[in-house]
């Protein structure tokens, strides 16, 4: 099995019980060792009493692309650490894209930087998530 395609059965297995990611009305859109791109368009149930989309929305979103991206090898991972900056207002309407990719993977620890756009290219946030990994695999090997 090539990376690639273990990065696409782990992706798999975990969406098929990753139900609050498809709540929230989320996609993902690529998957692949070490990395991950998800998507979100915004509706109003996504925005808060400022009318833009609620910070919590935007570091779902995120937090979810980071879990793809970090169990991609079928290794079960889980975070042990998340940091965001928002750097623009989500708007209604926006299409909301994560993207997530490895930067560093020594022994059980990983990190790993996400970053949210909109449709238009404009960065909306900075994720990075510091993961571990426990025992079990998504599916079996």
């Amino acid at each position: 099995m090539t990376p690639k395609q273990r990065a696409e059965k782990a992706a798999a297995a975990m969406w098929a019980d990753d139900h609050a990611s498809k709540w929230a009305g989320m996609e993902i859109t690529h998957k692949d060792e070490g990395e991950s791109v998800i998507e979100l368009t915004v509706e109003q149930h996504h925005c808060n009493g400022h009318g833009i989309c609620h910070g919590g929305v935007t570091f779902m979103l995120a937090d979810s692309a980071f879990a793809f991206a970090c169990n991609s090898r079928n290794q079960s991972t889980v975070a042990q650490h998340n940091m965001i900056s928002f750097t623009a207002p989500g708007r209604l309407g926006d299409r909301l894209t994560a993207i997530a990719r490895e930067v560093s993977l020594t022994g059980r620890s990983g990190i790993y930087d996400v970053t949210v756009t909109n449709q238009q290219g404009q960065q909306i946030a900075e994720f990075r998530g510091m993961s571990r990994a426990i025992k079990g695999q998504l599916f079996d090997e």
